[in-house]
């Protein structure tokens, strides 16, 4: 009988195994995990399970899998794959046969090299890590995030909810300048000090002060904050070193054609890990949490040939909740881009991307209508003039 092995047990592994169950996929199907958890929700992590709203975010109960007959293998992720012979190592020893292999291993944050191993200290990603970091909050605490970006800007909203004093740093001139640039991370810098953030732009975090548990921080302009926590959130990289030596091709994440195919044979990749083909824009990772479903649903297509060989993954979509305005971006949307903002009432905004004088993206803060109505228009390569055009009053 033959067996896939898809490796990574968050929602893009999760959503691989559904669809290849739904694709008329009947033969052994393994999902590996290197937590011990069923699969979760990660986006909640920054947003509900930190304000105590929910400590858990399990995606599906365990009968799921067993009336789907998939097998879950928790607890010790991959380490090595063995191409030629069709074979997966696993951290506790275990070696798997496959006929064909899913990789969905998502991300890991990235770390500040030399800071002292403090109590009080937190790197977001996993859900025991969200439940310490919640844990360690109590009302009345003065907080340190450093990183601006989505992570951080969602956490500064949720501790401000908890009426916590927040510090947020960002070494950029704005946050999610990176991301979406610096002309919209003013908008969204806009937002977080109306809400009280102690907003530190354009400097970073030198070290941290303490003796066995954070006390304060130095930051990069020389300046001292008193703190009692800190969670750091400076971005995250593919988790990909255990495919050294395997010929599947790395570059910024796994190198896949439009429907999730690798450079090797019998090998696919999806989710946050994986660059796919893009009808617009080009090879792309895109680390949204609707995306995952799509190329789940292209992925089994073409692995198990009931699919359209030709579909491509469509405009990315994502968003990000901050206070109660919901940050949308659709589209591929760069830092590089021309900036149009179309709309701009103090608190709400909606903002159009230009490249190479065609509308590639659009971005808004509490406009849902805006942003979702130019999805056709982006997909056709609309010349931006044309679009602005229309939306000049």
């Amino acid at each position: 009988m033959q067996r896939i092995v898809i490796v990574g047990a968050g929602l893009a592994g999760l959503r691989a195994a559904e669809e290849l169950r739904q694709a008329g996929y009947d033969g052994q199907l393994v999902l590996v995990g290197g937590e011990p958890h069923l699969p979760y929700d990660r986006p909640p992590l920054s947003k509900e399970v930190m304000r105590g709203e929910r400590s858990e975010t399990t995606l599906r109960p365990r009968e799921f899998f067993d009336e789907k007959n998939i097998e879950l293998r928790l607890g010790a992720g991959a380490v090595s794959v063995d191409a030629r012979l069709r074979i997966l190592s696993l951290a506790d020893g275990t070696e798997l046969g496959y006929d064909e292999l899913v990789v969905a291993t998502g991300l890991v944050p990235r770390r500040i090299p030399g800071l002292p191993d403090l109590g009080g200290v937190h790197v977001l990603r996993s859900i025991d890590e969200s439940l310490a970091l919640r844990a360690d909050l109590a009302e009345g605490k003065r907080a340190l995030i450093v990183g601006a970006g989505f992570i951080g800007c969602e956490l500064a909203a949720s501790m401000r909810a908890g009426g916590l004093d927040v510090v947020l740093v960002e070494p950029q001139p704005t946050p999610l300048a990176s991301v979406l640039g610096e002309k919209i991370g003013g908008l969204v810098a806009r937002l977080h000090i109306g809400e009280g953030v102690d907003l530190r732009a354009g400097v970073g975090l030198t070290s941290l002060l303490g003796v066995g548990r954070v006390a304060g921080a130095v930051l990069g302009d020389g300046s001292e904050v008193k703190v009692d926590v800190v969670a750091i959130g400076v971005g995250s990289v593919p988790v990909t070193e255990w495919l050294e030596g395997s010929g599947v091709e790395v570059d910024n994440g796994v190198v896949c054609d439009g429907v999730g195919r690798t450079t090797a044979e019998h090998i696919w990749a999806i989710g946050d890990v994986a660059a796919w083909q893009l009808e617009v824009g080009g090879r792309k990772r895109v680390e949204h949490w609707s995306n995952a479903g799509e190329q789940a649903k292209i992925l089994a297509g073409a692995l198990t040939r009931t699919g359209d060989e030709n579909r491509m993954a469509q405009v990315p979509y994502f968003w990000s909740d901050q206070y109660d305005i919901k940050i949308q971006a659709l589209g591929t949307v760069a830092a590089t881009d021309e900036v149009h903002v179309i709309k701009d009432d103090g608190r709400k905004f909606l903002a159009y991307y230009e490249r190479d004088g065609m509308l590639v993206g659009v971005v808004g803060g509490g406009m849902a209508g805006g942003v979702m109505k130019m999805r056709g228009k982006i997909a056709a390569g609309t010349p931006i003039d044309e679009v602005l055009e229309a939306a000049s009053p």
